[in-house]
């Protein structure tokens, strides 16, 4: 039977909750509602003066063709950042789980790249893979790999999303070594007697019990390549070339920032918190049904 937690005094829940609940507050409901109120109404270059328009701002953004390259694009950079950070975290916690001396040393190797801020990261990439001086792009040119990501866009594409997925693998690999840390020995040491292969002991074994930690991943990784991942676009292509890495997020920094369309950016921002909600509520009701909880 559950006990319950009794407090001896009635306010000191509200007490211990109201430091979080002030910062959710401050930093996201009241930001949220003032981008709300913005993106009804149109201002001037300089904020001296404003008019309501109602929907026309999010009229213009949805008939916008540069937005909706952004859609695509952010579409194809958060698959290729899930995707990628997650299947390299899994691969590198189970090949640590395996190491029996200096496993301490490996797991803390693979989780410093996490203290790394997202432009930092950006920016070694950025070197590594500079048409002209950095030594991986050396090194492709010499395999006779046109490498250029400043004028081809699908190999700017690829470069911020090997950036960004390298970024979050660190965060990947400490939930999956969690994980297979919990996972009974005897559940596969019985499978290995009955004459199963390491890579079907994984399949049917180890990877379905991973499933509630890969489904949770997947919501994190979702919203990470939504919005963590400004820094590392701005470090590293700026959105361009020709606008082949202007994500979502990004094109609201374009549009608010640098073009000064305040209702605009404004509009984009509420859509783009729909789009993570509405991504996030079909990711709950569809794949966690395939989820199996042991």
């Amino acid at each position: 039977m559950r006990q319950r937690v009794h407090f001896p005094n009635k306010l000191l829940p509200y007490l211990l909750l109201a430091p979080q609940i002030a910062i959710t507050l401050v930093f996201f409901f009241w930001p949220a509602y003032q981008a709300l109120e913005q993106s009804l109404y149109r201002e001037d270059a300089f904020g001296l003066s404003s008019e309501f328009v109602g929907l026309e701002n999010f009229v213009l953004v949805l008939e916008d063709p540069n937005y909706v390259n952004s859609l695509e694009v952010t579409a194809i950079f958060s698959l290729g950042v899930a995707v990628l950070a997650m299947a390299a975290a899994l691969l590198l916690a189970v090949m640590a789980d395996r190491v029996v001396r200096g496993r301490g040393f490996y797991r803390t190797m693979l989780i410093w790249p996490y203290a790394v801020a997202p432009a930092i990261a950006g920016m070694l990439w950025l070197f590594l893979f500079n048409p002209s001086m950095g030594t991986l792009a050396y090194l492709l040119r010499r395999a006779g790999v046109p490498w250029d990501p400043v004028l081809a866009g699908d190999q700017a594409m690829a470069l911020v999303i090997f950036a960004a997925a390298w970024k979050q693998i660190s965060y990947n690999f400490i939930f999956f070594v969690a994980g297979l840390q919990a996972i009974p020995r005897s559940l596969i040491e019985a499978a290995a007697i009955d004459g199963a292969g390491p890579a079907r002991r994984f399949w049917t074994i180890v990877f379905p019990l991973l499933s509630p930690i890969s489904f949770y991943l997947l919501v994190v990784n979702t919203v990470y390549a939504f919005f963590d991942t400004f820094g590392i676009i701005h470090a590293v292509t700026g959105g361009g070339p020709a606008k082949a890495t202007e994500t979502l997020v990004y094109k609201v920094f374009n549009d608010g920032y640098v073009n000064l369309d305040l209702g605009g950016s404004s509009a984009q921002s509420v859509i783009l918190m729909a789009i993570v909600i509405c991504l996030t509520v079909v990711q709950f009701r569809y794949v966690e049904s395939k989820v199996h909880y042991g």
